[in-house]
């Protein structure tokens, strides 16, 4: 692309000239965008990732809401009827308050109506697309043998999410624990049973989850693949967790014969099986009976959203409610994802913007592999191996090659508008199930391509990007290249990144759990990935409270390799006639400057510490200023020398790719 073609560079109003970027480059960078994007009530955070999402909120509105307009909406069967008759059933408010909790109330009289010796029975009658109490099961790739699906038996979640809420002692904890418990007895309430009962369910509920967060895996323990891949046969899984009917459990979920699966968490497992004996018939009635209550959200009516959006208030420090559009839109986008998402890039993505993406993608594979053969810390035997991997990646963007069949999900709008979601529910439980023992479909997709996101899957060893995300301003074919690749070219490398981050790394080329690194290169690699860990472990996101630089690792690993992958690539298809100001910006100024847009945002005080708890993403002042504080060409683009607060000395620099 010549200069001439250049439609815009550097938007300035979202700098803060006020600011020295040798000081802070993030509010340099974003400080007029945050000023002009005041943080509405409805958000805990709002950030450019959010305003891309809010953006693509308004065209599936747009698209939904019109289909009604459409003669197919009038046809039983098609997907015009399915989606517009979701959605309009979610917008009747005045239907879901007037039916209220009766459309759960059969299933909970189920569970209520139940013998002790008909547990495994409601149980993987309730995993069957309703809730995951106790345990959870679903069919994903084998990471032993990446091209056959398997049975994984993982946790159970938890009300809070995180197990430090549970284990950890501190005024904010205690704030959040009488949050929950405010909101668990509210919907009990809402659901008709008396004060007495509340306390006893709330009594079991949190007795029984504060022994769930003592023994399951901490978050910094999820990230090892290979501490999740523990494969044993059905007849040592029986051996091992006895007081589990396993037979009788996956007959009811549909599956007639098991010969292995994945137990993800051994030591969970066996807690479990030893404390299930000790529950009363009275305390897993109660605990079922509330997963189906808090399970059905704001589709058995409106005074069970306002309690959760209480418990939100304090969990995250919003202050509005979404709108009802949202909710209604964001369900019928959520079930009829995929072909939702085909109307969706017929109208918003050009195949302009894939061919340009492919060979955005191009470049920076190879820009990744320069990096990956100059290294100098890992030896020519693995980098042979890196490359190769590389070189395998597969690319998918924008939308998949063949779309999902979502036939067998009927949408009845005489039935409730619960009644609608748990059927959809239910297909997609049968769907997943119905893989277990299978070749791996390569060709799915495990994002819709209105999302606003990306992913690399360790298992297929692919990265994909959906059109949602390939919009201004992280991508836009008149935009200056500079801030292409500073903006969608850092999220490709980013996710290139990530098949060789902490995590990643272990995956072979295949898409196999395999040690293909040399013993020295791999100890090498993770004393460098330490030192990165100290960098964010200094950082203090509120008084008294760090950043967690281990659980954050690979998303750390894979922003700094984003950022130096994406720059190279973005060098190298220059010719030297174009690396011209724009504005006052020089090529690589501009570059560094979309970068840091992309994590422009406000955030409440709630929300960072409870990010810092449960995102394995560093706060997006860190993704900047941590990160760009080891690129020596960021300090020359800017200037930065021996005093500045962005400066960082050449000795205590992480480079890893």
């Amino acid at each position: 692309m010549t200069t001439d073609k250049i439609k815009y560079g550097v938007n300035r109003e979202n700098l803060d000239p006020a600011v020295d970027p040798r000081s802070d480059f993030y509010m340099y960078a974003c400080g007029g965008w945050k000023k002009n994007h005041p943080l509405k009530g409805e958000f805990a955070r709002f950030g450019t990732f959010d305003l891309l999402r809010e953006n693509a909120r308004e065209q599936l509105k747009e698209l939904i809401t019109t289909l009604s307009d459409n003669p197919d909406s009038k046809v039983k069967g098609t997907i015009a009827q399915k989606v517009s008759d979701l959605y309009n059933m979610g917008m009747d408010a005045e239907r879901i308050n007037r039916e209220g909790i009766a459309p759960i109330l059969p299933m909970i009289e189920k569970v209520e109506n139940s013998t002790p010796d008909q547990f495994t029975d409601i149980l993987s009658w309730m995993h069957y697309g309703i809730a995951s109490p106790f345990f959870g099961t679903g069919v994903g790739a084998n990471a032993g043998n990446s091209d056959m699906n398997i049975m994984h038996i993982g946790e159970v979640g938890l009300g809070l999410g995180d197990r430090d809420y549970y284990l950890e002692k501190s005024e904010r904890n205690d704030e959040v624990m009488k949050a929950y418990e405010k909101y668990v007895k509210r919907i009990l309430e809402l659901a008709g049973y008396d004060e007495e009962v509340q306390e006893r369910v709330w009594k079991t509920l949190i007795r029984v989850e504060i022994e769930y967060a003592k023994h399951k895996m901490t978050r910094e323990e999820r990230r090892n693949p290979i501490a999740r891949y523990n494969v044993m046969s059905f007849e040592e899984i029986k051996e091992k967790y006895p007081n589990i009917e396993w037979d009788r459990y996956f007959k009811g979920i549909g599956i007639d014969s098991l010969e292995k699966a994945n137990v993800v968490s051994p030591k969970f497992m066996e807690f479990l099986n030893d404390f299930l004996p000790t529950l009363s018939e009275r305390e897993i009635k109660d605990l079922l009976i509330l997963d189906l209550i808090s399970g059905a959200g704001d589709s058995i009516g409106d005074a069970f959203y306002e309690a959760s959006f209480e418990f939100s208030k304090v969990m995250s420090g919003v202050e509005e409610m979404e709108p009802r559009w949202k909710r209604a839109m964001g369900l019928a986008n959520s079930m009829f994802g995929e072909a939702v998402g085909k109307l969706y890039v017929e109208k918003y993505f050009p195949e302009e913007n894939k061919r340009y993406m492919l060979r955005l993608v191009e470049n920076l594979k190879k820009a990744l592999g320069k990096h990956i053969s100059n290294l100098t810390w890992m030896s020519d035997e693995t980098k042979e191996k890196a490359l190769e991997k590389l070189s395998t990646i597969t690319v998918k963007i924008g939308y998949p090659d063949k779309w999902k069949d979502y036939s067998e999900i009927d949408i009845d709008p005489s039935k409730s508008y619960q009644e609608n979601i748990l059927r959809a529910s239910q297909w997609y439980a049968k769907d997943n199930y119905s893989k277990n023992g299978k070749p791996v479909d390569k060709e799915e997709w495990h994002m819709y391509p209105q999302t606003v996101n990306a992913y690399y899957n360790p298992t297929t060893n692919e990265i994909c990007f959906p059109a949602g995300i390939l919009q201004a301003p992280y991508f836009d074919v008149n935009a200056d290249d500079a801030l292409n690749y500073g903006g969608i070219g850092v999220v490709i490398g980013h996710e290139m990144t990530h098949g060789f981050d902490d995590s990643g790394r272990n995956f072979d080329k295949d898409g196999n759990l395999n040690e293909w690194w040399k013993e020295e290169d791999a100890e090498k690699f993770n004393a460098l990935a330490d030192k990165l860990v100290e960098q964010f472990d200094a950082v203090e996101v509120a008084p008294g409270v760090h950043a967690n630089g281990r659980f954050t690792l690979g998303e750390n690993i894979a922003d700094q390799g984003g950022l130096r992958v994406a720059l190279t690539a973005y060098l190298d298809s220059r010719e030297k006639d174009e690396m011209k100001d724009i504005d006052g910006f020089t090529p690589i100024q501009r570059f560094y400057l979309s970068y840091a847009n992309v994590w422009a945002d406000n955030i409440r005080d709630a929300e960072i510490l409870d990010r810092t708890k449960s995102d394995p993403h560093s706060l997006g002042r860190n993704r900047v200023n941590v990160t760009l504080r080891n690129l020596q060409p960021f300090f020359d683009a800017f200037d930065i020398k021996d005093g500045d607060s962005m400066f960082r000395p050449e000795k205590e620099r992480v480079i890893i790719w």
